[in-house]
């Protein structure tokens, strides 16, 4: 019986924990990090300001948990997309991906938020997110590569350099948009990039709408 009962409030743990998460990706993805308070989330939740803290220690703690959240779901955004479907197709993708990321401008100004505290060395969010960051390049690097294989792509590409091209653009783009306060299209600004390298790098020289 003590089993059980511990097995189920460890499930109840991790039911809260989740829906904490969501509820301050939400609220955050609407109303921007600074403005948005513990407490809001708590009342959002159901649960006291100490019972949130029990979850998570400091608002800190808690950005770094959605910021886990919405690189997760982005990993499962691009899985919908098969290797198969060739580069031209996953550079169409990516000007998609900008679209679904100025769907929650509050998460992009999360990004900009978290930039330094992700490449400073001594935060405890350095490793993780460095492991994360080098597995998507992998990813990326992997169709170019089934690209240059199936004929698609110019042999002699560096797959590697151009997965982290791409990154750079993406993440150097929103970092602007939010500098620039929204006045950037961040979509027409990723979709040139993307056209520009597929004209660059296919056998037949064919953009993104040929």
């Amino acid at each position: 019986m003590a089993t059980a009962r511990r097995r189920g409030a460890y499930k109840v743990g991790v039911a809260r924990r989740a829906k904490i998460v969501e509820s301050a990706t939400r609220q955050f993805a609407a109303d921007g990090y600074q403005n948005v308070s513990m407490a809001q989330i708590a009342k959002d939740v159901e649960i006291t300001d100490s019972g949130l803290l029990h979850y998570f220690p400091s608002k800190h703690h808690l950005l770094l948990a959605v910021v886990h959240h919405r690189i997760e779901a982005a990993e499962e955004w691009w899985k919908r997309i098969p290797v198969e479907a060739g580069v031209v197709a996953m550079l169409r993708a990516m000007v998609e991906s900008s679209r679904w990321h100025l769907s929650q401008p509050g998460l992009i100004e999360l990004f900009v938020v978290m930039a330094s505290e992700m490449s400073n060395p001594a935060s405890a969010a350095h490793e993780v997110y460095a492991r994360q960051y080098e597995g998507v390049v992998e990813a990326i690097a992997g169709r170019f590569r089934y690209g240059v294989e199936s004929g698609e792509l110019r042999a002699g590409l560096d797959c590697e350099a151009l997965a982290r091209e791409c990154i750079a653009v993406s993440d150097g783009l929103q970092m602007q948009w939010v500098l620039r306060r929204g006045r950037l299209d961040l979509v027409a600004a990723v979709r040139a990039h993307a056209d520009r390298l597929a004209r660059a790098i296919t056998t037949d020289g064919r953009g993104l709408t040929e």
